[in-house]
């Protein structure tokens, strides 16, 4: 299915919001934004075709950035024999920028390690998941075949090792339908990996949720059954997986998001020991669907299209809905998928290690809400809250932020449309006595090589914030 936009113009404003925002203090607002790598055969080379890509990785001040190896990048190529090449030209460079604390999920195990019916040797990948340590964090290891292996980021002056890991990649479909084998095996692996480095944290579940009541089931199971320690646990969320669908069937999943980090709070509360345990989204993104061998993965028999809202205008203001809408429910962190990719997925262009659109909406996220800032989120009254999303914030030195994302269709058929023109009222004079006031807008029109451009207006309220079709804008005030 091609692109498809509505061709007529329509009258500016389209639709009209008028938000007040209040001085009243809902509790802080802390979601850090991150981004993630897949090292495999199809793209380990790009640091190395891209290297100067450290720097707007760097820039987006991603919290653990998230490495999954999978297919050629799994290093342990049979019992006795390793081969760490592909998964490191990734994963190298990633521990030399941001936090340098990456999240390495073992995400799968070794093929030969899977019996005919794909049943995991659970004391097999504990003994892969304590070499994965034995590399990244301690002295290393000799394979079978005799080669010493240990990371080169342990070989510096200053050494950098890997404190966050993450247990298995969406087990509900992956071959752990039933939440207890999952439990099993990670109350297994977790204290293995704990014998090589006591100082590691944990990342459980990483469920493909969203779907199917899998929070409900799978969460339940796993805090009433889980013995081992547990750091975070994590969910990931797409809106569709077809790119038929149209943007409102799109942009109706995302209050759903919101709603399955409740679910999943409230099953931790029932055990004392993760009552406290954040929960982060460690993929997302608009589409999860991808090409088997040029057919849709996620729909046989249809025939695979790029879906160009994970980096199109639509995504400007959908991933800021999405933030507004996890931060509100407490999620802790709010993760990309993936980092360099084409325009379905990536921030960067992996062919050409160009930013796309996608890449300033997360990088503004990031600059305007920055996680433990003591960002405090405010009470606010919108007159459409079926079109437009408002997430007003008080930072610590109490000047303001407010980010307004438009996501009002056009047509109730358009996928990947203009969506409508927005004229907001905004009064924030009840949240304080501003003396400046500027305005920055990620839209159709921003240029994705350079970004967007902030822009002074007034502070007096009513402050107008006019949105070209899908976008957002950050009012800031101080």
């Amino acid at each position: 299915m091609g692109t498809v936009s509505s061709s007529s113009p329509s009258p500016s404003p389209a639709v009209t919001a008028m938000i007040t925002v209040s001085s009243t203090k809902n509790g802080p607002l802390d979601l850090a934004m991150s981004t993630s790598f897949q090292p495999a055969e199809w793209d380990y080379q790009f640091f190395q075709s891209f290297p100067m890509a450290t720097t707007p990785l760097g820039s987006l001040q991603p919290q653990h950035v998230r490495l999954q190896g999978v297919s050629k990048a799994i290093p342990q190529i049979s019992q006795g024999s390793w081969d760490f090449t592909m998964l490191d030209a990734i994963t190298q460079p990633v521990l030399g920028v941001g936090d340098h604390s990456p999240e390495f999920q073992v995400a799968v195990a070794p093929p030969f390690m899977y019996d005919a019916q794909r049943n995991l040797s659970v004391p097999q990948f504990a003994t892969y998941a304590q070499n994965l340590v034995r590399y990244y964090n301690a002295s290393g290891f000799t394979s079978g075949d005799g080669v010493f292996h240990q990371s080169p980021s342990l070989q510096s002056q200053n050494p950098q090792r890997i404190t966050w890991w993450g247990i298995y990649n969406e087990p509900n479909i992956n071959n752990m339908g039933n939440p207890s084998v999952y439990t099993s095996l990670y109350n297994t692996v977790v204290p293995a990996m704990q014998q090589i480095d006591r100082g590691i944290k944990f990342v459980g579940v990483e469920l493909s949720g969203g779907y199917n009541n899998w929070e409900q089931i799978y969460f339940s199971s796993f805090v009433q059954n889980v013995t081992a320690q547990v750091d975070v646990v994590a969910d990931h969320f797409y809106s569709t997986c077809n790119q038929k669908d149209s943007d409102q069937q799109v942009f109706n999943t995302v209050p759903g998001f919101g709603n399955d980090v409740r679910t999943i709070y409230s099953l931790l509360s029932l055990n004392p020991r993760l009552a406290n345990v954040p929960v982060w989204i460690t993929e997302n993104n608009v589409n999860a669907d991808f090409s088997n061998n040029g057919m849709s993965a996620c729909n046989p028999g249809q025939v695979f299209v790029t879906d160009r809202r994970g980096s199109s205008a639509f995504f400007a203001a959908w991933r800021p809905y999405v933030f507004s809408q996890l931060a509100k429910a407490g999620a802790r962190a709010l993760y990309h998928w993936d980092f360099a990719a084409d325009a379905q997925y990536g921030e960067l262009d992996a062919s050409s290690g160009q930013p796309q659109l996608s890449y300033w909406v997360d990088f503004w996220l990031r600059n305007m809400f920055p996680a433990g800032s003591g960002q405090q989120w405010l009470q606010s009254v919108n007159s459409d809250a079926a079109e437009i999303e408002v997430l007003p914030v008080l930072n610590s030195d109490g000047s303001l932020v407010v980010m307004v994302a438009n996501h009002a269709v056009r047509a109730p058929n358009d996928n990947n449309g203009s969506g409508l023109n927005a004229q907001i009222s905004l009064d924030v004079s009840s949240a304080g006595s501003f003396t400046s006031a500027s305005v920055l807008t990620i839209d159709a029109h921003t240029n994705a090589s350079s970004g967007p451009n902030s822009v002074p207006i007034s502070p007096h309220s009513p402050i107008t914030i006019e949105l070209n079709g899908y976008g957002v804008a950050f009012v800031s005030a101080k």
